[in-house]
């Protein structure tokens, strides 16, 4: 028989699946087809870095790698550099954690806006290196803007709507779970 905390944990790796395959239907839908429109938010990005500085365990890196793997290949991306850049930007904040634990929330998002600029950054260099196209940077430095402008929203419904809540410190994660 499963226990509670490990159920709990198993459904929220369930929703993150489930999130980022509805989130990949509706980018795959042919809603608008003009040429030229502003880049969207990264909204999967933005719920994993929001799950990460809260329930870290309910974030497991190789399914978000697999995940944003899968989705670069069905959007006909770089195949792995975005999953690199996300586990990398991943484990630095599975790192400060604890830290930004206590923290208010424009720190964390200042420090998730300075993960996600890194990661572009990073990207951009490894892609330059192997000589590789790239989007023009001003088209992706607007998805950056947009991800961490949506960010909030992504944390109000991180812990308002699925219950998402940070730990507090001296917070057991097996008690406040199975509560």
């Amino acid at each position: 028989m499963t226990d509670r905390v490990t159920l709990l944990r198993w459904a929220f790796w369930g929703l993150l699946v489930a999130i980022s395959a509805g989130l990949l239907f509706v980018k795959l839908l042919p809603l608008d087809l003009s040429a030229g429109r502003f880049p969207g938010p990264d909204i999967f990005i933005g719920f994993v870095m929001a799950w990460m500085l809260r329930r870290p365990d309910y974030v497991p890196i190789l399914l978000v790698a697999i995940l944003i793997f899968l989705t670069d290949l069905l959007y006909q991306d770089i195949p792995a550099v975005g999953a690199l850049m996300a586990v990398i930007g991943l484990e630095v904040l599975r790192r400060r954690e604890a830290g930004l634990r206590e923290q208010h929330f424009v720190i964390e998002w200042g420090a998730v806006s300075a993960v996600l600029l890194a990661m572009l950054l990073g990207e951009r260099i490894l892609l330059m290196v192997f000589f590789v196209e790239q989007i023009p940077f001003g088209r992706a430095l607007l998805q950056f803007m947009t991800t961490v402008a949506a960010y909030p929203v992504v944390v109000f419904i991180s812990v308002f709507v699925l219950g998402v809540e940070k730990l507090q410190p001296g917070d057991d994660p097996v008690r406040s779970q199975a509560a």
